[in-house]
């Protein structure tokens, strides 16, 4: 039986993702393995492409900024004192932050973009956001969830012990 991409299938693609211009953001080194059926565990216009395809077929999605890691937002830079960072702070690394009350979702990862004297810039945006992408992927292959899987919504590797952390 040739099985298709389909609700609560294991999908695993082969993928590269670029720029509209053909700039490599990511060359996908890794295979992509994601749980298909309205999971989040990957973009709803690519899920949606994928749909009904087998092992072998290719897709190209081109993604608009809010289909991918949304539109930029300028609110999410802040600038803070360098006194509250670590001694060796570099352009780069990341912190987590939000409001000293507020829930799990509110924390947003923020990395450092510049450090200029006694002040931190940090940026709330993911690095793509804003961004155009052009997905591109080959399924390599096609499984069966198991009812783990589905009940936790995620795929679980091979080298889960006792399947994750739920």
């Amino acid at each position: 039986m040739n099985q298709l991409v389909d609700r609560n299938t294991v999908i695993t693609l082969d993928y590269h993702v670029t720029d509209p211009d053909g700039e490599v953001v990511d060359e996908g080194r890794d295979p992509l393995v994601y749980l298909h059926g309205g999971y989040d565990d990957i973009f709803p216009k690519i899920e949606e492409a994928l749909q009904g395809k087998s092992v072998g077929e290719s897709v190209q999605v081109k993604l608009q900024p809010d289909e991918a890691f949304g539109e930029y937002d300028p609110q999410l830079v802040q600038i803070e004192p360098r006194k509250d960072f670590p001694k060796e702070l570099q352009v780069g690394m990341q912190f987590e932050g939000g409001p000293e009350d507020g829930s799990d979702e509110e924390f947003v990862i923020y990395r450092v973009t510049d450090i200029e004297g006694d002040k931190v810039v940090l940026d709330g945006n993911h690095p793509l956001a804003g961004s155009a992408l052009v997905f591109t992927c080959t399924v390599t292959a096609i499984r069966p969830a198991s009812a783990e899987e589905i009940e936790h919504g995620h795929v679980h590797g091979a080298d889960d012990e006792d399947g994750c952390d739920h």
